[in-house]
């Protein structure tokens, strides 16, 4: 048969996906690596989708959403982020990811540089190879609280560099970042040119800090961020598949065309939902934040108690635990084991890149008895150790 493209050989596979299908193969696992909401779905949002289904509501819609959704975008992201945006600059994608990899397709040619989280979401890696990119990974340290360090940013910085990508509230981290450092982002992408793409899919869960939307920071934002939304995470809608993209003005005839080439559009039952979603009440939202803010507090307490050293989670549904020493520098073997052996999947944080060796994302959208039992069998470490 006739080869793949080059390039495709070089993209990563996913160390998370491995831990899920290896878990998937056991009996009685307590899952606690794959970042799924154990909330339900609000009954209006699943009524409006049954009844675009019902109604035979199954067309194609505009290359961009429905008018109805995009206006409910608008509203919202003027109301919660503080960013005027209008309907041209607003593209409905197939989820968070498809809206990632098309602001990514259109900010990157083949060997461009793009400046991605470590840890990060392991995607940022993986579209950038599917792009023919080159992904540029900057450090995110213990001793700087996983906060970008500007410094080791200028010193990335190439000729080749296009695109530097910002995640906060961030996966896998569950770190949110000041507005003083959001700034300082910025400066750096104006001093170089860059564009930004910022994924704030977990924007609705922070607990005791404030979400800054990198767009309304005004100065070039407009001009040179692109935002990256979802309702996957928000309204616990992972498989309805419905993502937001908010783009720079002027580039609505480059969308048509991107969006026209990859998808053609969102389905319309699920666009409806969402809507419904939106503009509903958000009592399950913040319900759903709450739920995640308990379990949290109920996990850093267990592991308070047991001496275990973790990253204070600021955002997300999801803990940073080190756990380097018992994984001996490779805590992706770890992770197998500790799966074979103690039935419980935690994603091991090498798989979000080379700093997060030692360390494991543990996600607590899950049960509290799921959460202590996965918790308390985490092997002891040979002395109390203290939070970063």
């Amino acid at each position: 048969m006739p080869r793949f493209a080059a390039h495709t050989e070089s993209v990563p596979p996913s160390g998370i996906r491995r831990i899920f299908e290896l878990a998937h193969a056991l009996d009685d696992v307590v899952y606690l690596a794959v970042g799924e909401p154990d909330v339900a779905v609000a009954p209006e949002t699943l009524a409006a989708a049954s009844e675009a289904w019902l109604a035979d509501d199954t067309r194609y819609t505009a290359n961009g959403g429905i008018p109805e959704l995009r206006a409910a975008i608008v509203r919202t992201v003027a109301e919660r982020n503080g960013i005027e945006t209008d309907l041209e600059r607003v593209w409905v994608t197939n989820g968070g990811a498809q809206a990632l990899f098309l602001a990514m397709s259109l900010t990157l040619d083949p060997g461009d540089e793009v400046l991605v989280p470590d840890p990060g979401y392991t995607t940022f890696t993986m579209n950038a190879h599917l792009v023919n990119a080159v992904p540029v990974p900057y450090p995110l340290r213990l001793e700087h609280g996983f906060a970008p360090d500007l410094a080791e940013l200028e010193h990335l910085v190439t000729a080749r560099t296009r695109v530097i990508i910002v995640n906060s509230p961030s996966n896998p981290l569950g770190a949110v970042f000041a507005r003083d450092t959001l700034r300082a982002l910025l400066d750096f992408a104006e001093r170089h040119d860059l564009w930004l793409i910022s994924d704030e899919v977990y924007e609705r869960f922070t607990y005791g800090r404030e979400h800054v939307s990198l767009a309304s920071l005004g100065g070039s934002a407009p001009d040179r961020v692109l935002t990256v939304f979802s309702a996957s995470k928000t309204y616990a809608l992972t498989g309805a598949r419905v993502g937001w993209l908010l783009t720079p003005p002027g580039v609505a005839p480059l969308l048509r065309s991107a969006q026209e080439g990859m998808v053609s559009c969102i389905n319309t039952p699920a666009q409806r939902a969402v809507v419904e979603a939106i503009t509903g009440s958000q009592e399950p939202v913040e319900a759903a934040a709450r739920h995640y803010r308990e379990n949290l507090a109920r996990a850093t307490a267990l592991l308070d108690e047991r001496g275990i050293r973790y990253l204070e989670p600021a955002g997300a549904f999801y803990l940073w635990v080190d756990v380097s020493y018992a994984s001996n520098g490779d805590v992706a073997g770890w992770a197998e084991r500790f799966l074979l052996e103690q039935r419980v999947a935690v994603a091991p944080g090498s798989a979000f890149g080379r700093m997060g060796e030692g360390w494991i994302r543990v996600c607590v959208a899950a049960s509290p008895d799921d959460i202590a039992t996965g918790l308390n069998r985490l092997p002891a470490p040979p002395a109390p150790a203290h939070r970063p």
